[in-house]
């Protein structure tokens, strides 16, 4: 009777292994199953949501097929549970449950480029920020200042401040995030370019090698002639000659600027109309890249004054006035010299 009962009870904890075994190798099969998806799906993991809440949606959607294998993973093995991460992931047809988990898990979130060109103003800057898209706006309702003083630089004028370049960002952050990038990488990239400028340098302060960066980017997009712009505009300080240069006259005309400078325009008193003031205009005029600052401190050695648009991107370069004048009349007026 006893040995009956001896090998019934082993039967039964063999019977129950092999269930056990079993049942582990069926979890263990449906967690390394590959999701239920025929192409790629975009998953957002939104703010304040737990374990439960992810894998009862996901299964809602028909991802996962069931939540009961990761609601026991997360009983049984909560070691392999990652710490969930808000954002974009981009969920793949052949990715398997566990490694969904993981992603899930990760910094592998989905990111959107924002690029910002060089030459371009804070004001456009601002409306590209607005414009885009999965990005949290916080600065819409704000003014320039206000804005300033939110990135800890209460009182500066936000032009130039700006370091021009493609940024990526994710679901979660904010305006306010690209801004505090964007205005830091130009701090830094300035200090760098500021401690290699030239000895005989007529600036004082990294900030007027901003000023001058400024006006070199949008007198010029090719890259051969910044060094040469940068010359002319070193050597009219020098001699107290006006800087005369039309993207500080539209500058200072704002939205009045309708695509054309007229006499009067380049007459009129602003603080930034360079044909007015001497010197350099009160702060940047436009967000410089990296190739314009270091022209502005490293300008090309020579003895030309002044240049005029040939009307292909580039410019004609003068030494004296009648030269500057016979090639205005070639290449502005269409006259021969």
């Amino acid at each position: 009777m006893f040995k009956r009962l001896l090998i019934a009870l082993l039967i039964l904890c063999l019977l129950g292994a092999t269930a056990a075994i079993g049942g582990y190798a069926y979890w263990q099969q449906r967690l390394n199953a590959s999701l239920a998806l025929d192409e790629p799906l975009l998953y957002q993991v939104r703010p304040g949501m737990g374990f439960h809440q992810v894998v009862s949606e996901l299964d809602e959607q028909g991802v996962i097929g069931g939540a009961w294998p990761y609601r026991l993973l997360a009983r049984w093995s909560p070691e392999q549970m990652p710490r969930l991460r808000v954002g974009e992931y981009r969920l793949e047809p052949e990715m398997s449950g566990l490694e969904m988990m993981a992603l899930l898990g990760s910094d592998k979130v989905v990111t959107y480029p924002l690029t910002v060109p060089e030459g371009w103003t804070f004001r456009q800057m601002r409306a590209l920020l607005d414009a885009a898209p999965k990005l949290e706006h916080r600065t819409q309702d704000m003014s320039d200042d206000e804005i300033m003083a939110l990135l800890g630089r209460e009182g500066e004028h936000p032009e130039g401040w700006f370091f021009p370049d493609t940024y990526r960002y994710h679901l979660g952050m904010s305006d306010v995030d690209l801004l505090r990038q964007s205005a830091d990488r130009m701090t830094r990239i300035l200090d760098e370019v500021w401690s290699s400028r030239a000895d005989d340098l007529p600036l004082e302060t990294p900030y007027e090698a901003l000023i001058m960066a400024s006006l070199i980017e949008r007198e010029t997009g090719a890259p051969e002639e910044r060094r040469e712009i940068a010359g002319v505009f070193k050597r009219r300080l020098e001699r107290g000659m006006r800087l005369q240069t039309d993207p500080t006259v539209i500058y200072g005309m704002g939205e009045r600027y309708a695509g054309r400078i007229t006499y009067a325009d380049l007459r009129e008193a602003t603080p930034y109309n360079t044909y007015v003031i001497d010197g350099m205009p009160p702060t940047p005029i436009a967000m410089p890249g990296r190739a314009s600052l270091e022209a502005a401190v490293n300008p090309l050695p020579g003895e030309t004054l002044y240049f005029v648009s040939k009307g292909d991107g580039t410019h004609h370069f003068s030494t004296t006035l009648r030269e500057h004048n016979n090639a205005v009349n070639r290449y502005i007026r269409n006259r021969a010299p």
